[in-house]
């Protein structure tokens, strides 16, 4: 008990300074202990406008993006990776991303159906569903008038035709053209483009004239005739083969008239090219320049250009630079480049290292879905991803993923309804999944129709394990990292 002098004392300062405050000793505790003084947070969501891709895992809010809405604001560009290993939901997300955002009058897209299923592209049942002919490209089919690109479409710029040419040729030789041989390209199509008036200029006109160029060629540089023949001469090899080699048929007549550049949709179908080919990079390169001229306008359509198997793309740095041009001028034009990859050393462990650095640079949004520990940790090194979550990416299970929005780092568990269900699953390895995931995948599909989940299922409960599993990974790793809290 306070004595009556030590009372009167405090009363007297308290009259001449006001009340004095007492000190409080600190008290020295963890994040683990301390938590639960604090009532639970979320990160905040990307906002309301876009299409829906799924839910926030820790805090079950809906979760929206749309790189249009977002451009600008809290993106600096529109452009998406997305990586993972197979069966974890890479396909489904892209896929239902693609039939949600054709909802809005303005949207456009184009796929690059690199994956076969059934003898047709894995996009063409959706095609089918929206009444639109997937373009196929197959050497067997363009034999018997099949779908043909002609690389020296007059829709393609001069200066176009000459760099896919290029590309085309040094991607087949893997290096890049000496002098003397892109002196020799470069005089064959200037000549070409000079002479032939009367109708589309072909790859044979190409060939013919590296075979046999013209006195002015060689008067021009002032050197002998059959040097410039020699000079050209690994460089008509090379496009002989899209003449009269296994590639023949896709790219040596005129382009195939009636192809719809005006669909919502348009798929390319390269299912029937071996993946594992140079075919595949020589056919991704001549496809995205001749959209580059012939698709991308400036409509004010927003357009998005989805790639798959695009190390095909990343880790050739012939077909990189092209890609990388593309990337740059498309941002002015609407223009959003998802590219889908399986593991990121696939391009940055590759020839392209630095094309693959500046394109993975202008990738605004990353996915990730479960990867083996090891190689989380490099694509959070890669991708400066935080280390709560590299921590759990080779925990995930199917349908959840990392989501890197410019920084803004969230873990989402993507929805499908079940009108997109049949669309989407077209794998029997992914429909073939266990209980508890296909009563989660049904629960997920009812909620976003606005019903309520019969008692028979235990959806709910199945999710909320895995919810109660993510916060107890985030809880051990917090106390891993012990704070003091004053």
């Amino acid at each position: 008990m306070r004595d009556p002098l030590t009372i009167l004392t405090d009363a007297f300062t308290g009259f001449l300074f006001g009340k004095v405050e007492t000190t409080r000793l600190p008290v020295r505790t963890s994040t683990g202990q301390a938590q639960a003084v604090y009532l639970p947070t979320a990160a905040p969501g990307l906002g309301d406008s876009g299409v829906i891709i799924g839910r926030e895992v820790y805090s079950g809010k809906g979760y929206i993006y749309d790189p249009f809405q977002l451009y600008g604001q809290q993106l600096p560009a529109p452009h998406w990776l997305v990586l993972g290993e197979s069966g974890n939901g890479k396909s489904a997300l892209e896929k239902t991303y693609v039939l949600r955002q054709l909802r809005f009058r303005d949207r456009q897209v184009v796929v690059l159906d690199a994956q076969g299923e059934d003898g047709a592209g894995e996009w063409n049942l959706i095609a089918q569903e929206l009444g639109i002919t997937p373009i196929r490209l197959d050497a067997m089919a363009a034999l018997d008038h099949g779908i043909r690109l002609n690389p020296l479409d007059p829709a393609i710029t001069t200066t176009g035709q000459l760099a896919l040419l290029r590309t085309i040729i040094e991607v087949a030789m893997g290096h890049g053209l000496d002098e003397r041989s892109g002196f020799a390209l470069k005089v064959a199509h200037a000549y070409v483009n000079e002479t032939i008036t009367d109708r589309q200029p072909v790859l044979m006109d190409i060939v013919e004239q590296l075979r046999h160029p013209e006195p002015e060629s060689a008067l021009a540089m002032n050197v002998d005739l059959d040097d410039v023949r020699a000079w050209g001469l690994d460089v008509a090899l090379v496009l002989d083969r899209l003449v009269d080699g296994d590639l023949r048929g896709m790219f040596d007549g005129p382009t195939t008239v009636g192809i719809d550049l005006d669909a919502p949709l348009i798929v390319f179908d390269l299912s029937h090219i071996d993946r594992n080919s140079i075919a595949m990079p020589i056919l991704m390169a001549i496809v995205g320049v001749w959209l580059e001229h012939t698709w991308i306008r400036p409509d004010r359509k927003k357009r998005i250009f989805l790639v798959e198997e695009a190390w095909h793309i990343i880790n050739s740095p012939f077909v990189a630079q092209l890609f990388q041009r593309l990337l740059k001028f498309g941002r002015r034009l609407g223009l959003s480049f998802v590219a889908v990859v399986h593991h990121l050393s696939d391009v940055v462990d590759g020839a392209a290292a630095k094309e693959a650095a500046a394109i993975l640079k202008m990738a605004s949004t990353r996915t990730v879905y479960a990867q083996k520990a090891d190689e989380a940790r490099a694509t959070g090194l890669v991708l400066g991803l935080p280390r709560w979550a590299v921590e759990i990416i080779p925990t995930l299970t199917p349908g959840i993923a990392v989501w890197d929005v410019n920084g803004n780092v969230q873990v989402v568990k993507h929805l499908v309804t079940e009108a997109e269900r049949p669309l989407v699953f077209t794998d029997r390895a992914m429909t073939e999944n266990s209980a508890a995931s296909n009563a989660s995948d049904a629960a997920d599909a009812f909620a976003l129709g606005g019903g309520e989940l019969p008692a028979d299922m235990r959806a709910a409960e199945w999710e909320a394990e895995q919810q109660t599993a993510l916060l107890e990974r985030q809880r051990r790793f917090d106390e891993s990292s012990e704070s003091t809290v004053a």
